[in-house]
């Protein structure tokens, strides 16, 4: 995982108030490292199709961006959904998706994305199974 300090993100102001440039949609963090999205660890998933089609279904909804290790790898494949800013604003916050290695859970993470993600929708219960708690520091690398 990178250790890079994390940096600012531009604010602009509109007339409802400012907004983070980066966080006015929700953003879905795909783990592609030493474990997750490869072969070795989960092999019978087509990694890339899983991540092109999470790409493709949530264009223009949610930000999707690969990560090289998000320091889970018990529970490859690692898949975390952060709020858009009104989500966090309605008191959502970042959840971990792990073991997601099946296409039914992709859907049903495209599916709570489009409803609006963490703070704005109730995630399928479904996603319950697939959801955990990093450890402090794996957490404050990523959100912090």
């Amino acid at each position: 995982m990178s250790r890079r300090g994390k940096k600012t993100a531009p604010v602009t102001g509109t007339a409802a108030g400012p907004v983070i440039m980066g966080t006015a949609r929700p953003t879905v963090t795909v783990c592609r490292g030493c474990c997750c999205g490869t072969p070795a660890k989960v092999p019978r998933l087509d990694h890339e199709a899983q991540l092109t089609d999470l790409r493709t279904a949530l264009a223009g909804v949610a930000m999707v961006r690969r990560t090289d290790c998000l320091d889970a790898c018990e529970r490859a494949n690692v898949i975390v959904i952060q709020p858009s800013a009104e989500g966090r604003r309605a008191g959502g916050r970042p959840v971990w998706l792990g073991q997601v290695n099946d296409p039914g859970a992709a859907a049903d993470i495209t599916a709570w994305v489009k409803d609006g993600g963490p703070g704005l929708a109730e995630p399928p219960g479904i996603l319950d199974l697939y959801t955990f708690t990093p450890s402090r520091r794996v957490r404050h690398e990523l959100e912090g």
